[in-house]
C-alpha cells in the first residue's frame, strides 16, 4: 500500500468490497471510506474510450452502477502492453497516481468516480497528462 496524505491507497486494481448491512429496510454498501475532494457520476456508450491519460497526484475509485468498463493500466514509464482488468456491475477499482489508464466501454455503462482531487476543470487539468493507452483501431476489432 502506498500513503497519500495519511490515507493507505490500496495497491490492487479490484477492490474487495466490505458485507453490505442489511435489515428489513433494506441494505448499506460501504465503497469507500476515504478523504476525497469529488465525486462524479459518469455515463459513456457503447464504443467509446474514457480516461486514456495519467494523473500527477491524484487518484480514484470508480464503482460501476450499469454496464462494465475494460480497464487497461501500467505504471507511467512501463514500455509493456498495458493489462486489462474486466470490470463488471456493482465491482470497485482503484486508480493511483503515476498509473497510465484507459477505459473502454463495450456496451453503455454508468459509474461512480470518487476522486482525491477536486475535479474543477483548471485544476482536473493540471494534474493530468494525457497520452494514447490504447486506440479504438486495437479494442474495437
Amino acid at each position: 500500500m502506498s500513503s497519500n496524505n495519511d490515507q493507505v491507497l490500496p495497491n490492487e486494481v479490484k477492490i474487495k468490497l466490505e458485507k453490505p448491512f442489511e435489515d428489513e429496510r433494506g441494505g448499506i454498501q460501504p465503497l469507500v471510506d476515504f478523504t476525497m475532494k469529488s465525486c462524479v457520476l459518469i455515463s459513456s456508450k457503447k464504443g467509446t474510450i474514457r480516461a486514456n491519460h495519467y494523473h500527477k497526484t491524484d487518484w480514484h475509485f470508480c464503482y460501476v452502477l450499469e454496464g462494465e468498463i475494460d480497464y487497461y493500466h501500467r505504471k507511467v514509464g512501463d514500455k509493456e502492453a498495458p493489462k486489462l482488468e474486466k470490470i463488471k456491475k456493482d465491482e470497485l477499482f482503484f486508480t493511483p497516481p503515476m498509473v497510465e489508464h484507459a477505459m473502454v466501454f463495450h456496451k453503455d455503462t454508468s459509474f461512480l468516480t470518487l476522486g482525491g482531487n477536486s475535479r474543477v476543470q483548471a485544476e482536473y487539468e493540471a494534474d493530468l497528462v494525457r497520452i494514447e493507452l490504447v486506440s479504438p483501431e486495437n479494442v474495437f476489432k
